[in-house]
């Protein structure tokens, strides 16, 4: 469905942040996409959705496909109406508005009103306590209660694919649970597929068919999920757990030498 070749993206024709990856997210799946800071997660995403020209980025060598069209060739309104929509870090809303106002918003491409009523239900259905918000201005929200009105805003565009970017930033344990689940029951029952960038590898990998690892912009591992967690270098350096199931010691995380197979 995605398929990125090859792809450099640099920004200000000066700094170079991701030297040459290739990843590809089938039909129907949710990939997860790792790394620490810097890795380039973030600029991957949005070189997907066309926001890279909002800060001097562009795409400088490889493709980047969906469904066989090239979208590094697009500007970010075409590729949001074919269906690709990324949710920014950080829970950007339109504060002043209520919660049902900003879930209107993610449908302004669309001109089916009497589907939009529908599909305001249906996020109702998924959220039960936005409906209980619905007239809240939505900067009085709660953190996780803001996260919901941005999944609910994104399913609104029935979008085709997600591209989440950090959505447990911030969140407690319980309602990273519930979020994660949320977008998987919207991956199963809405039949989108999903890119999810984030720091919390055991909540992604959880709900994951598929991932990628990412240092100083490079894929340096990949595999089925499962194949993820029962590596030993995921387990030390991203769940923070030693061979034996101890906590690891940051002391040798510090000293950390990737083994020859992420060269």
């Amino acid at each position: 469905m995605l398929l990125l070749n090859n792809v450099e993206v640099t920004y200000s024709n000066v700094i170079q942040v991701l030297r040459g990856i290739s990843l590809e997210i089938g039909d129907g799946q949710i990939v997860a996409l790792l790394g620490s800071n810097g890795a380039g997660k973030t600029t991957t995403l949005k070189a997907i959705s066309g926001l890279l020209r909002a800060e001097e980025g562009r795409v400088t060598a490889g493709s980047i496909e969906f469904e066989g069209r090239r979208l590094d060739k697009m500007v970010a309104n075409e590729i949001a109406g074919m269906g690709i929509i990324q949710v920014l870090e950080g829970r950007r809303l339109f504060k002043h508005f209520t919660v049902e106002d900003n879930l209107k918003v993610g449908a302004h491409l669309r001109r089916d009103m009497s589907s939009i009523k529908k599909d305001i239900g249906l996020v109702y259905e998924y959220f039960p306590k936005l409906k209980e918000l619905r007239h809240q201005t939505s900067g009085y929200l709660s953190g996780g209660e803001q996260q919901m009105v941005i999944l609910g805003r994104v399913l609104m565009a029935r979008p085709r694919m997600m591209l989440l970017d950090e959505p447990s930033l911030g969140l407690a344990p319980l309602l990273v649970a519930e979020i994660f689940e949320i977008v998987r029951r919207m991956n199963i029952e809405q039949k989108t597929s999903v890119l999810l960038v984030e720091q919390n590898a055991k909540a992604a990998l959880s709900i994951s068919n598929y991932g990628y690892v990412l240092e100083n912009g490079r894929v340096v591992l990949d595999g089925t999920a499962q194949k993820l967690i029962d590596n030993e270098d995921i387990k030390q350096f991203y769940l923070g757990l030693s061979s034996v199931g101890e906590r690891a010691s940051y002391r040798d995380i510090k000293h950390y030498k990737r083994r020859k197979r992420w060269l």
